[in-house]
């Protein structure tokens, strides 16, 4: 399949409209009407080693933006993937069980406004469970018998977003959770009592990476690459 007629169908499918304002997305490589798409290889970040290693007639579809340029023709699904109903933030809410209300960031369309029936320590089990994670930072926990009835989730980037924490105490909710937790809104967490559950961007970000390929994989020859995250954590005893 020539790469325009791939895009062309993925664009209708998720439209690069839905975008954030200066969210860098799209069609990175040249000559977009003389490639040749045999099979599509779908990843979260992009690595030297993905496109060093790729064969001819190969397309990558990442989610983030590359911080390099690759010799093999690439395709970025960022906030529109986040954004579009069925995209990231549903396939979350899907992955923890979660019915959702409403939009949570109506403004942007980022993020979802949930429901569990569960406890807060049954519902951080569920989490840590479902989304493969040993470690889950937690500001202002719950009482473990509070049931959640009112969250929100927002993959990914959400808790380096001071202006969530706000938004999230303005409607009453009684917990976020999101990745990329960073002190000051950890301390506004604390100032507004309101419970912050940080799961890490990467790990929050993965159901949506394989309802992606679920999607795409109809299209042509497809193959989801998970990496692990970019770091290690070193525990030290005492």
């Amino acid at each position: 399949m020539k790469a325009i007629e791939l895009i062309k169908i993925i664009d209708d499918l998720i439209p690069k409209k839905l975008a954030l304002k200066n969210d860098k997305i799209g069609y990175l490589s040249s000559n977009i009407n003389d490639v040749n798409v045999e099979k599509i290889k779908i990843v979260m970040d992009l690595y030297p080693d993905d496109d060093l290693n790729s064969n001819e007639n190969e397309l990558f579809i990442t989610h983030h933006y590359p911080l390099f340029m690759p010799k093999t023709p690439t395709y970025v699904i960022h906030s529109n993937w986040d954004i579009i109903t069925g995209g990231a933030n549903d396939a979350l809410a899907k992955a923890l069980n979660l019915k959702i209300l409403d939009i949570f960031d109506k403004d942007t369309g980022i993020g979802r406004i949930c429901k569990s029936q569960l406890k807060f320590k049954e519902f951080l089990n569920l989490v840590s469970k479902k989304l493969s994670i040993n470690q889950i930072n937690v500001v202002k926990p719950l009482n473990d018998d509070t049931i959640l009835d009112k969250i929100a989730i927002v993959s990914g980037f959400g808790l380096s977003n001071i202006e969530y924490v706000k938004l999230a105490k303005e409607k009453n909710l009684k917990l976020i959770l999101s990745g990329d937790l960073i002190h000051n809104v950890a301390m506004l967490g604390v100032d507004l009592d309101i419970c912050l559950v940080d799961v890490n961007h990467h790990k929050s970000e993965i159901p949506g990476l394989i309802e992606l390929y679920n999607i795409i994989s109809t299209i042509l020859e497809t193959e989801l690459i998970i990496h692990d995250i970019p770091y290690k954590t070193i525990n030290f005893k005492d």
